[in-house]
């Protein structure tokens, strides 16, 4: 079967090109796209900022935060049947590996594959894409397609702030650096447990978003030290709990200054391939406790059941702010790339 993949050959190179699907293995199933969500990461991994995306191993398909229908099961497949709609894991362990049956996260797995970054994974940036039964999750039909979308978005957040042991509650006070679409699903997270939420954006159309989805507040990091901005807002402790979600170094730096006294702290955004000077002392006077987020187990039927019992309060399809057609790919990466003008930029794929 033929269809239409988009290829990342390099930075600034991604082609729409046709190919021969593979057969189904037993355990796989066929899904048609029906939309997927641009995210930073493939903006990055164009820009070539970013070592995630392994074109460097050969040019592979984007695309991690996708929506679609199943058109065809292979022998084996039981859980799942065809006409579902269904999303999917990003970071994919092979369950064999030392790191696997010790119980440790996704990402420890020592044959990890990542959708959307490798070769061997491809992605959502496509008509068609084949993706084992183990890593495909059956959403509600009801769901809109932006709800769809963001399922890997939300997963990112939910886990950042409750999978690594940030755990707020009503008592915290939460700063979530970065007002974008992760951003905004820890800020929902949070305010779900009933914590007062800061959401930290240099872009006043994204601190405006943030307030619709969970901020109690919002800090401008450009109109002064962030801080005493923070401090202002809490009483002078700081931060109870921190959500890193931005990736950016400034917002990674700031999160020592920012963070009171036995913080948890969440590192959520991407900042693979570069290093980040910090004032790593701060943890040791501060007493931090500090987790990163590179990856989740077992935690998308969670995501999609909280999803279930948020998705009336918060609006979902406002979050994606421009929809492409696939065949117009390289408009929508150009729209992607202005973080002034968009929020989430998603693709739509002909029925």
């Amino acid at each position: 079967m033929k269809c239409k993949q988009a290829f990342m050959h390099g930075p600034f190179d991604l082609r729409i090109e046709e190919v021969e699907l593979p057969p189904l293995r037993k355990d796989q199933v066929l899904i048609k796209l029906i939309a997927c969500g641009i995210c930073q990461s493939d903006v990055e991994c164009f820009e070539g900022k970013s070592a995630e995306g392994r074109y460097d191993l050969g040019p592979y398909t984007p695309g991690h935060e996708w929506v679609g229908r199943v058109t065809e099961i292979g022998e084996d497949v039981t859980s799942i049947k065809v006409g579902d709609k269904v999303v999917g894991d990003c970071v994919l362990p092979c369950h064999q590996c030392a790191n696997c049956k010790d119980g440790k996260m996704s990402s420890a797995c020592l044959n990890m594959r990542e959708v959307g970054f490798r070769p061997d994974s491809p992605g959502g940036f496509g008509e068609y894409m084949i993706l084992e039964e183990a890593y495909t999750h059956v959403i509600p039909e009801d769901w809109s397609d932006e709800i769809g979308i963001f399922v890997e978005n939300f997963n990112v957040g939910y886990w950042g702030v409750w999978g690594n042991g940030c755990n707020p509650d009503a008592s915290d006070d939460c700063v979530i650096i970065g007002g974008g679409p992760i951003g905004c699903s820890a800020s929902m997270v949070c305010a779900t447990s009933g914590a007062t939420v800061i959401v930290v954006d240099p872009v006043a159309a994204r601190r405006e978003n943030a307030m619709k989805y969970g901020a109690t507040y919002t800090v401008d990091p450009t109109a002064g030290p962030v801080e005493e901005q923070i401090k202002a807002l809490t009483n002078g402790r700081g931060a109870s709990v921190v959500i890193e979600c931005s990736g950016n170094d400034v917002g990674i730096a700031s999160l020592f200054d920012i963070a009171g006294h036995s913080a948890r702290v969440g590192v959520v955004g991407h900042s693979i391939g570069r290093k980040v000077p910090v004032e790593i002392g701060k943890t040791i006077w501060k007493t931090l406790h500090i987790a990163g987020s590179g990856g989740t187990t077992n935690w998308f039927p969670r995501t999609i059941r909280f999803m279930s019992k948020i998705k009336d309060t918060y609006d979902f399809k406002a979050l994606v702010s421009h929809y492409y057609k696939f065949d117009d790919l390289a408009e929508a990466m150009k729209m992607a790339q202005n973080k002034e003008l968009s929020r989430k930029v998603m693709l739509t794929f002909p029925e």
